[in-house]
Parts: C-alpha cells; sequence; structure tokens
C-alpha cells in the first residue's frame, strides 16, 4: 500500500470514529432529554436496565431546587483512613472492628464475634462518651439511625437527614453535613425518619427524604453527586439506608400510603447515573400482573413500597428484601387477586434487577400487616443438611423462614383457609408457618372482659379477619407484629432475636370518605383505624430457635418494643426501650444483665465495635414519634473502661456538643409564634409534633386515633388536659411546648370537628 492510499485511509478511519462518536453523543444527549419518568416506564421489563441519570457534578441542577443548598462543616482534620471498594468478602466478614453496613454486615444478622464484653463482666459497662448531634429533636422526628465505623470514625444521621462524622473513641464530631430539604415536604407517612447511611469507595452514601440519592466525601462531607431518585410531591420518599456493594448503590423507595408503585433500584456509586430499577409490581405481560385486576388501573398505583435496607449473598448474586402493603392500605375492593408483589419477600439478580424468586406473606392484604422489617440471610445446619436461609418477622408475628436459593420454605408453611368478605375480595388462603408466632393473633372474651372499656360491644377478631362497615378490633395491629426495628442472628446460640409490638386495633370500611378517594401526592389508606382508647399496648423481646420457629425465651414489656437489637460472641442481647434504657440480655436464657438509662427514647438499634482493642456499645437515643417517647439527640457509647455509670454522673461540659448553632427550635418557634390567625399556628405546631401519629387532618395516623370524630374537640378542659398530659401510647406536652402553642394547637383540633359546619 503506497503512502497516499494509507493516508486516504487513515482519513476515512477517522472520519469514522467521529461520526461513531458523534452517534452515540447524539444518543447519550437524546437518552438523557427524553429519559421516562416512573410513571411513563410502566411497561418496563422487571430486571432491564433503566435509563442513566444525568448527576455529573455537585453543581448539577435539581429539578425544584437550586444547586448547592446543602451545607458542609469541617471541624477537625479527618483522622482515620479512606473506605476502600470493599470487597464481597469484606461485605461478607462478621463486624468485629468495624461496623460498614446498615446489618453489620451484608447478610444484615447484626451479629458481632466481639466478645471483651460478655455476661461476665457487662454489669461493668459504663458511659465512655456522650455527644450531642444538634438536630433532630424536634417532635416530628424519629431518631432511628443505625450507625457506621470505620478505621476509628462513626457516621450517622438525624431525623433531620443531618449526617455527622464523629472520632469513634470520644465523639468529638469531624464534620457536619445538612441537606436543605423542601419546606413543604409533606408526603411522609410515619414521620421524618432515616434508617441510616451507606459507606464505601471514599464515600458517605445518604438517601434523603425527599427521595434524592447524595453522595459526600468521606474526609470532609462535601458533596460529590446528587441524584434525584423520585418526585416527593408524588408521595415518593426514602426512609431506608442504602447499600454499598460491587461498586454499586442500591435504595428503596417508601410510599406506600400514597398510591405510588414501589421499587428497588441501583446507582452507579461513582457517579450516581442509574444501573438499573425494578418495579415491585409487574406490569402487564410481565409474570405475576394475573395477580391484579385486568380492567382497571389498580396496579399502576398499588404500592409494595421497600422500607428497608436488602441484604445480598455474592455466591448466588442475589439481592433480598421485602415490600410493604399493597395500595391502599385497608381497601381491597378494586384490587381483587393475590396482588404480587407486595407484602413479599423478593431475589434479584445482584447484577441486572431481573426476577429470581418471590414468596407472598399476606395475599391481598387489607390489614396493612406487611413484612417492614429486613430481611436476614444466615447459614445453619437443618435435618442433617447445611441450608442457605432467609428469615424475615412480619407485622402477622411470625418468623418467615426460606431457603435463600429458590425462596421455598425451610421449616414448613401452610396454607390455610380464612375468613370471607365478599366486599374486600379477600384472599381464600393464607400462609400460616409451622412454629409460634412472637405476638398474640386473636382477641378472646378473657381479652375484653380484662382490657377493653366496659361499654365496648364492637365485634372482635383473629388475624385475618376481615371487616366491612362495621368496626372490627383485631390483633396484631399495624404496627405488628414485628414494625421496622431490625432483627438479629446469633450463629453461636442459633437463636433469631426480634421484637414485638402487641396491641389493640379497631378497622373500619368507609367508602365514601372524601378522604380515601386517590389524589395523587395525598395520603390513602382507603379505610379508617385506629388504636382502641384506653386499651393496653405492649412488646416482647423474642429468641426463636432457627431450625424450629418454635419460642426459646421471650421478655414481656408494657409498651411497644420500638428499637431494634445487636447481638454478640459474647453471648449478650443489647436492645433499646422506649422509657430511654439501653438493655443487654444473656443471649442464651433470656437472663437481664445490665442497663443504662439515656435521657431520651432508646428508639435505634445498638451496635458495637472495636478500636485499638477496646469494645464499645453504641446507640442513639433520640426519641420516636410513633411511639410517643421523649425526644433528644445524643449518640451514647459505653465501655469496660467508661466513667460514668448512670446520666447523672455525666457533667454537661463531658457532652461533645456540635458546634454548629441548629436553628431548628429557632425557626418553629418563629412560626408557632409570629403574628397571625391562631388556626394557622395552631396547624404548624400540630405539623410538628401531631401529625405523624394522627394524619393530614387528624385522620389516616399510624398510632393515634381520628381526630375529627373524637368527643373531646366539644370539651375544651378535657381536650387541653389531653394535650398537656397526655395518656395511653400518646406523650403530654406540657414540658415540650408552650402555653400559647398549646392553646393554638387546640384551636386547631376544635377547627377539624367543625370543618363541616
Amino acid at each position: 500500500m503506497d503512502r497516499l492510499e494509507k493516508s486516504m485511509w487513515i482519513a476515512v478511519a477517522v472520519v469514522a470514529i467521529i461520526a461513531i462518536g458523534g452517534y452515540f453523543i447524539f444518543q447519550s444527549v437524546t437518552q438523557d432529554e427524553h429519559a421516562e419518568t416512573p410513571e411513563e416506564n410502566t411497561d418496563q421489563e422487571e430486571g432491564n436496565e433503566g435509563e442513566p441519570q444525568e448527576e455529573d457534578d455537585e453543581d448539577q441542577e435539581v429539578e425544584g431546587r437550586e444547586p448547592n443548598q446543602h451545607q458542609s462543616w469541617q471541624h477537625m482534620e479527618y483522622p482515620g483512613e479512606v473506605a476502600p471498594d470493599f470487597s464481597a468478602e469484606d461485605l461478607q466478614e462478621p463486624p468485629s472492628g468495624n461496623w460498614i453496613t446498615f446489618g453489620g454486615n451484608i447478610y444484615n444478622g447484626r451479629y458481632s464475634p466481639l466478645n471483651k464484653i460478655d455476661t461476665s463482666n457487662a454489669t461493668d459497662l459504663k458511659a465512655d462518651w456522650v455527644t450531642s448531634l444538634g438536630s433532630g429533636y424536634e417532635f416530628k422526628y424519629s431518631g432511628e439511625a443505625t450507625p457506621l465505623v470505620y478505621d476509628g470514625v462513626m457516621f450517622t444521621i438525624t431525623g433531620a437527614n443531618n449526617v455527622s462524622a464523629l472520632d469513634a473513641t470520644t465523639g468529638e464530631i469531624i464534620w457536619e453535613f445538612r441537606p436543605k430539604l423542601p419546606d413543604t415536604l409533606d408526603t411522609l407517612c410515619c414521620g421524618w425518619a432515616t434508617r441510616g447511611v451507606a459507606l464505601g469507595d471514599g464515600k458517605v452514601y445518604v438517601s434523603l427524604l425527599d427521595a434524592r440519592l447524595v453522595a459526600l466525601d468521606q474526609k470532609t462531607g462535601d458533596v460529590v453527586w446528587e441524584t434525584q431518585v423520585d418526585e416527593w410531591e408524588k408521595g415518593y420518599t426514602i426512609t431506608s439506608a442504602p447499600l454499598f456493594y460491587d461498586g454499586k448503590v442500591y435504595t428503596g423507595i417508601a410510599g406506600g400510603e400514597y398510591g405510588i408503585r414501589g421499587y428497588l433500584a441501583a446507582y452507579d456509586a461513582e457517579l450516581g447515573r442509574q444501573i438499573w430499577r425494578t418495579y415491585t409490581i409487574p406490569a402487564p405481560g410481565e409474570p405475576g400482573h394475573d395477580t391484579w385486576p385486568q380492567d382497571n388501573d389498580a396496579w399502576i398505583k398499588g404500592g409494595a413500597p421497600v422500607w428497608q435496607t436488602p441484604a445480598v449473598d455474592p455466591e448466588l448474586n442475589m439481592i433480598y428484601f421485602s415490600t410493604g402493603n399493597a395500595s391502599p392500605d385497608l381497601d381491597g375492593s378494586n384490587r381483587e387477586g393475590d396482588n404480587l408483589y407486595a407484602d413479599s419477600m423478593l431475589a434479584l439478580d445482584a447484577d441486572t434487577g431481573e426476577y429470581q424468586w418471590h414468596f407472598q406473606q399476606v395475599h391481598h392484604d387489607i390489614w396493612d400487616l406487611d413484612p417492614a422489617n429486613p430481611v436476614v440471610l444466615y447459614d445453619a445446619e437443618i435435618d442433617g443438611e447445611m441450608r442457605k436461609g432467609i428469615a424475615q418477622a412480619g407485622k402477622t408475628g411470625w418468623v418467615y423462614m426460606l431457603d435463600r436459593t429458590n425462596g421455598e420454605p425451610l421449616i414448613g408453611i401452610e396454607e390455610k383457609e380464612v375468613p370471607q368478605n365478599e366486599n374486600q375480595k379477600t384472599s381464600p388462603t393464607q400462609p400460616f408457618p409451622i412454629g409460634d408466632s412472637f405476638v398474640p393473633q386473636e382477641i378472646t372474651e378473657e381479652d375484653v372482659e380484662r382490657d377493653l372499656p366496659e361499654d365496648f360491644d364492637g365485634q372482635i377478631g383473629s388475624i385475618f379477619t376481615p371487616f366491612w362497615d362495621d368496626p372490627v378490633v383485631l390483633k396484631p395491629s399495624p404496627q405488628g407484629g414485628g414494625n421496622w426495628p431490625p432483627s438479629a442472628y446469633n450463629p453461636d446460640t442459633e437463636l433469631f432475636y426480634v421484637l414485638g409490638n402487641d396491641n389493640y386495633f379497631a378497622y373500619a370500611h368507609y367508602a365514601e370518605d372524601e378522604a380515601n378517594k386517590f389524589e395523587e401526592g395525598k395520603e390513602w389508606i382507603g379505610s379508617i383505624w385506629q388504636p382502641v382508647q384506653d386499651a393496653p399496648f405492649g412488646g416482647t423481646v423474642t429468641a426463636l430457635d432457627i431450625k424450629t420457629n418454635r419460642i426459646v425465651w421471650q421478655k414481656e414489656w408494657d409498651t411497644i418494643a420500638y428499637s431494634g437489637i445487636v447481638t454478640t460472641k459474647g453471648n449478650l442481647v443489647f436492645v433499646g426501650h422506649n422509657d430511654g434504657r439501653i438493655i443487654a440480655y444473656d443471649a442464651t436464657t433470656g437472663e437481664d444483665v445490665w442497663e443504662f438509662m439515656t435521657d431520651a427514647g432508646a428508639n435505634a438499634p445498638p451496635i458495637t465495635y472495636e478500636v485499638d482493642g477496646k469494645q464499645y456499645i453504641s446507640i442513639f437515643s433520640a426519641g420516636n414519634s410513633l411511639a410517643g417517647t421523649q425526644h433528644g439527640d445524643k449518640i451514647y457509647t459505653f465501655s469496660l473502661e467508661g466513667e460514668y455509670g448512670s446520666l447523672e454522673d455525666i457533667p454537661e461540659d463531658a457532652v461533645n456538643t456540635s458546634p454548629i448553632k441548629s436553628d431548628e427550635s429557632e425557626e418553629v418557634e418563629e412560626q408557632q409564634h409570629g403574628q397571625g390567625d391562631v388556626v394557622q399556628n395552631g396547624l404548624k405546631v400540630y405539623e410538628n409534633n401531631c401529625l405523624a401519629c394522627h394524619g393530614a387532618e387528624g385522620v389516616g395516623g399510624h398510632n393515634g386515633p381520628n381526630l375529627e370524630n373524637s368527643p373531646m374537640l366539644d370539651d375544651d378542659e378535657q381536650l387541653l388536659e389531653q394535650i398537656r398530659k397526655g395518656s395511653g401510647a400518646m406523650p403530654g406536652f406540657e414540658n415540650t411546648l408552650e402555653e400559647d402553642e398549646i392553646n393554638a394547637v387546640m384551636e386547631y383540633l376544635k377547627s377539624l370537628g367543625n370543618k363541616e359546619d
């Protein structure tokens, strides 16, 4: 080939390369400009890769928000090493020195092989350091986060979504990140809560309540990238901690009370671009769609949110999680069928999101008995054979134990006939696991005589009893059974530890209620529910044999159990209590070993870690709106070398405090004391203190009764006393609200009863 011919071919090649490159650039721009919205993408095949979202850097504008409105402050030099791109082996290791994932490792077992603290010396535990995080202490916030620890640094988040990095040996604050959330954010069914952050490849990953995913620089807290996962205005929010695995960040979407279509999505950990998205409600033509009506669009707003952090088995290359209730929660009349994959345990291919298997715990749920507890992976010898198990504690009060390779029961689960209601299109059968329930599942006449008001003459039932116009009181309630507080598995004792709730709830259907008609971005539960006034409520801490699903020991509390669990090789189980205690039990027998009273509801899961050979126990004690507990903002950390044996022993100047003065209290005070209509001021007080339990305009909450028809609205003295003193599960506000705030919220509540006048 002569020189001229060679030059010609080189020129042709260059032109071809430019043309091809230009084509792909054009395609990329076109895809970004025409990326499908969640609503438009309804025919996407399960497991198909979703469109990447354009989030090149931290200056990328997010719709509806100006860029760079987040703030980060660095208070001291970062003392540790940067986290690597953790390998599958790193993430499978039981947590000892570090605690690098939400569940301790990607099996979600919350078991640590640390044993320097054990049943013989746990009574010597004392507070080592305490840190006030300076945010999230208003009543609308709930402290539910699991801290992470890597190389001597702790990362944690408050209910206000503020993230802090702390020295894990002293509690000194290294840096703080405070996101800018929309002032009008109101699509949160259960209060402002988040359950933690993720860590990997030098970044801290944060899921925000307004459905954004943010990556922070591990050393400074500065934003590296930000991605809008979905639109909060339509009911899509995120409360779960994200999961880092194999260069991806996984997050689910919440919003089952808002008629959303749930999904799990994977994002590139380096760039924040979406890799795949798998919907939990199958579209027409996909397996499972035939469990939804074929003559309406109930599946489009069918619910099945993802409330919790998934687990992963790298050997099987599967990612596992559970899904929430079908929408609307309590009205099944327009969604005939089993409603897959709501109320289910799901396994997907971790690389592609492709469906692998499912197991549905509640067919055609009309009771909000969805599995909100994180799934736990374990290996155990059953009938002489090592099996790969997966366990999940349901709101039903059962633990479901399956083979995680295929979703088949390990212990046995029987389909049994259940009572029917034609209006509700109820399923003829429901799954009943072989084994013990960890809370009561029926109400007896003896229960009525002992626990319910003397004038009670309503209907009672047991699990899966349907309802329509006439109210029916049932157990378990929408609080569970098992709710969000994570369970734990100890391979040494071969026991599975779970927290349970036990209270009376009344259900009734009111089809003509305007509040229960679907409107995008509005709460939509489809009926009425509320706790039985003045009835007792309780909780359980239960250890079940992983091989038989039978109770080995159980502790009964006179309040709901609403925190989470960690268990250790030291034969200990640590839990938090509503009254502020962190408690240690003997993991084998359930015997009380140690406790420490903090200054707020201990409603988050404890963790344990080790630095320089010293073992620590740590818990975020900040209270919880739905539990009605005292609010605070502190991390308490304990060791055998700690100085403080009680809360009273801790000097005020020994508590680490945020160098940033929180403006939350000032903002709320300004809103509530501002000039204007007293009812409008009362609405602001209500939104910050009452909405999570009682719902918008006093209807549809998750822990409190319907306020619109409360007889107290016609009795100022009784209403004022209830607000000040509280009763039952409701706390009193006389020590947290000022007198004019109490009067303002009282006037707002009275306006609810008069709104139809």
